[in-house]
């Protein structure tokens, strides 16, 4: 593979990376120091992802603050702790596979031959929790994804390099033999620029623009062939609590889209459903109906939505959140009475609730920055509009997820509050 990144949406997305689980006792940038040295010492760029490290060389292409495309995949198949796609980005194949949790693959390929052939020799492997691959290689249970709509460019999963001293020494290394070459090619210059110069006037004045037209052509090859790109500044950090949607909007949107995949089907038992940060899921349980009615059924019942065989007998819908306008919030009070507060509330209507505190920390490869997030969980008989009517008087509200169980008929919530 020529470089280690994809270029999607007009952003470049570092793929390729050497995955490994960090070791016991490690702190991620050592462990990946370590890595570089006994494996290969170009491997100069990593990345911490869920308890792993992925290693790269700025000679493939990518350099410091560029996102990891594997992350963002994993990220937009969290429901999935085991899953082999491959998908067509326009140029090449791009190919990423994860088993429980660890990424196994993530490799691009220029020739889809080669692609295909890694893809079947990957699902070999038994239980993989879901496929996805182009329509047009028929594989079964495969469906299929475009990569545009799974990557966001916002992963915390950013490229950093190993050692900061090692990345200043090859740059002060490049500035030296670029001044070398500058005074192997000027070197006649230079020692006549340390001559006695001859009058002006006793040169031929044809030989005197020969000679400045031979400068320029050289400038304009040099600027060609050893131009630097400069190193541009990372993008700000943008904190979570700035980009959160409309409370009651984000209710309504996960209420309706449980019952958009909650449809009756023939033959089919419905048993949950879930409204994550980017798309709803709904679980099916055969009773009597076949595989193709449902299909059959559901297509018409629930376009723009793909369905994902989990064994015969168990079927799963999912469809894609639309995008909700978004705003600046967050709550005035500390994390301890944001939690006082909650809990106070939950009481007041009988309910139990479950909280915690954790520090989200965010970085844009550079800088580092963190945010005090107060975690609500709770069971309830009230819907998604009426339940979160509870956190009027918070700021910095956020439905992470909304589940609809059918056994139990109550509804499962997740909500954050992002506190001062």
């Amino acid at each position: 593979m020529a470089n280690n990144f994809i270029s999607v949406n007009r952003k470049k997305y570092a793929v390729g990376l050497l995955w490994q689980p960090i070791g016991a006792g490690f702190a991620s940038r050592a462990y990946a120091r370590s890595l570089s040295r006994n494996i290969d010492k170009k491997l100069t760029l990593y990345t911490e992802y869920r308890g792993m490290v992925g290693l790269a060389s700025r000679r493939n292409g990518v350099r410091s603050g560029t996102v990891s495309a594997a992350a963002e995949v994993m990220e937009s198949f969290s429901e999935y702790t085991s899953f082999l796609a491959v998908f067509y980005t326009g140029q090449n194949y791009y190919l990423v596979a994860a088993r429980n949790g660890i990424i196994l693959a993530d490799s691009v390929f220029d020739a889809e031959a080669d692609a295909r052939t890694e893809y079947v020799k990957l699902s070999e492997i038994p239980d993989w929790g879901a496929f996805f691959a182009p329509s047009s290689w028929g594989m079964p249970r495969a469906a299929e994804r475009n990569l545009s709509d799974l990557l966001s460019g916002r992963s915390r999963a950013v490229l950093r390099p190993i050692s900061y001293l090692g990345a200043g020494m090859v740059s002060l290394i490049l500035l030296g033999v670029f001044a070398l070459v500058l005074g192997l090619i000027f070197h006649d210059s230079i020692r006549q620029a340390f001559s006695p110069r001859p009058q002006v006037a006793k040169l031929d004045p044809e030989l005197v623009a020969e000679y400045k037209r031979q400068i320029e052509e050289s400038s304009k090859k040099l600027d060609q062939e050893y131009q630097i790109e400069k190193t541009l500044p990372p993008e700000p950090i943008v904190m979570p609590y700035e980009l959160l949607p409309n409370v009651a909007d984000r209710a309504a949107q996960c209420y309706q889209a449980i019952g958009f995949v909650m449809q009756p089907i023939v033959g089919w038992n419905q048993v949950s459903a879930t409204c994550g940060e980017t798309h709803v899921t709904a679980e099916f349980q055969r009773s009597f109906g076949t595989i193709g009615e449902f299909y059959e059924i559901a297509t018409g019942l629930m376009p723009a939505s793909f369905v994902e065989e989990i064994d015969e007998d168990t079927l799963r819908v999912r469809a894609t959140l639309p995008a909700l306008d978004v705003y600046s919030s967050q709550d005035e009070r500390d994390p301890d009475t944001v939690v006082r507060d909650v809990t106070t509330l939950f009481q007041s209507v009988d309910t139990p609730v479950q909280t915690q505190v954790v520090i989200d920390t965010l970085t844009n490869g550079v800088d580092i920055a963190t945010t005090p997030v107060v975690e609500v969980g709770a069971t309830s008989k009230l819907i998604p509009t009426q339940f979160m009517k509870i956190f009027d008087e918070f700021g910095g509200v956020y439905l992470m997820q909304a589940s609809w169980d059918v056994r139990s008929r109550s509804w499962n919530y997740e909500v954050v509050i992002y506190a001062k």
